[in-house]
């Protein structure tokens, strides 16, 4: 029975939307935020990236870097970019992109359903990954960028959202990169607001689909208020944090590719020797990317091959039957030597998004200066796979995920 309320969202004001909206902190590396952010004054990325506003030699972890977050909100606050709601809301917020649309409920999820597993997660967390968002949302005393969740499709959910979608958008933009968005606020006093939490009360579990972090950063700040404040009753703010909530139909799971530098002593013919114990193999004569599941994608030695695993690899485990695990357990850890894919530095991740080409260029111009790469490329992990995986209690291998498009930060900020 997870609970999901309404909250007094901080939020832009109308005309500021689009300006304010960023992509999520972590997108960035420091210099392309601050690229950003001196390219757009009102880019929520000064707020969610403080060290922006400050030379490339102040330590982005220290302590002035979160006040001037703060401070900065504030700032926009008194100004005008930023509004508050007067009245506890849910909102709703649809994502369109390359003619698909997934619209999701804007709500606080709660800390107690975290814990006890109502909020089910399906990745592991680092804390050095946490400390920083901790902090920030620590010293803001806001929630500012919104976790991911996703449930099983709910008709009476469908719609709600349909019905409310036919009114006039709070917010309507397409940005930099083709993805439109909008926003509509419901009625805090209404009978759909009401049904909402009522829906959402009645299911078994939601789910994290991404931004594990930053709910683990939700959660422990939440906890660390309650020994702050010993007498708390669950109704305290710190006691939720920020979601937005989508129906896994409606989401889209793009490819997590993996390049590795070095053949770990093997000459390229001995690893393909290697593979073939647990694959088919075929070259291609152009860029191969999968079709199915049970399919790998690998470029080296400046050709593409198409890997299929043999049946038999698959044997009903919702964890060990994944693709990317089967890559891990097949050919990346007892051929190519990765041994703990979370902290190997000769494992390079990434996202599909990056397309084919960008799995070919950095195995060229690794062999351009002398250098061996190979690059595998996945079909997507599914979101019935995710769920599986999540509902027997079960975590994912590192990087099995690439959610598209990202959810923008800066539309809705919910203060602690």
């Amino acid at each position: 029975m997870p609970v999901i309320r309404p909250f007094k969202c901080v939020r832009p004001a109308e005309d500021k939307a689009s300006a304010i909206a960023a992509l999520p902190y972590d997108v960035y590396n420091r210099k392309e935020a601050k690229e950003v952010v001196k390219n757009n004054a009102l880019s929520f990325l000064k707020i969610d990236r403080g060290e922006t506003q400050f030379p490339d030699d102040v330590d982005m972890y220290s302590t002035p870097v979160y006040e001037r977050a703060r401070q900065t909100l504030e700032e926009m606050l008194k100004e005008g970019s930023f509004v508050m709601e007067e009245e506890a809301c849910y909102f709703l917020y649809a994502l369109t992109y390359d003619g698909q649309t997934q619209t999701g409920i804007v709500g606080c999820a709660s800390v107690d359903d975290y814990l006890n597993g109502k909020i089910c997660r399906h990745e592991n967390t680092k804390e050095d990954k946490e400390q920083d968002r901790i902090r920030h949302v620590d010293t803001m005393n806001a929630q500012t960028g919104p976790i991911f969740l996703a449930y099983r499709r709910q008709q009476e959910l469908e719609d709600i959202v349909c019905k409310v979608k036919e009114g006039q958008p709070l917010y309507d933009f397409t940005s930099e990169d083709g993805i439109r968005h909008q926003v509509w606020r419901l009625e805090a006093a209404s009978e759909a607001t009401e049904r909402i939490g009522e829906i959402f009360s009645r299911l078994d579990r939601v789910y994290i689909a991404d931004g594990h972090h930053r709910a683990a950063s939700a959660v422990k700040v939440g906890l660390k208020r309650r020994r702050e404040y010993p007498d708390y009753d669950g109704t305290e703010e710190f006691n939720y944090f920020l979601s937005v909530l989508f129906p896994e139909n409606e989401l889209r799971i793009f490819d997590y590719n993996r390049v590795v530098t070095g053949q770990n002593g093997l000459t390229f013919q001995e690893l393909l020797e290697g593979i073939q114990k647990n694959f088919h193999i075929e070259e291609q004569a152009s860029m191969f990317r999968p079709a199915h599941k049970g399919d790998i994608g690998m470029y080296g030695n400046g050709r593409w091959y198409r890997l299929s695993a043999h049946e038999e690899l698959y044997t009903g485990d919702p964890v060990e039957d994944l693709d990317v695990s089967v890559l891990q357990n097949k050919i990346l850890e007892p051929l190519l030597g990765i041994l703990n894919p979370k902290a190997e530095p000769r494992l390079t991740f990434v996202g599909g998004i990056r397309g084919l080409d960008e799995l070919k260029r950095l195995v060229d111009e690794a062999g351009q200066a002398g250098e061996e790469k190979i690059a595998f490329a996945m079909y997507p992990t599914s979101m019935e796979e995710l769920l599986a995986v999540a509902d027997c209690g079960r975590l994912m291998p590192p990087k099995s995920t690439w959610f598209e498009p990202k959810l923008r930060s800066g539309l809705f900020i919910h203060m602690i």
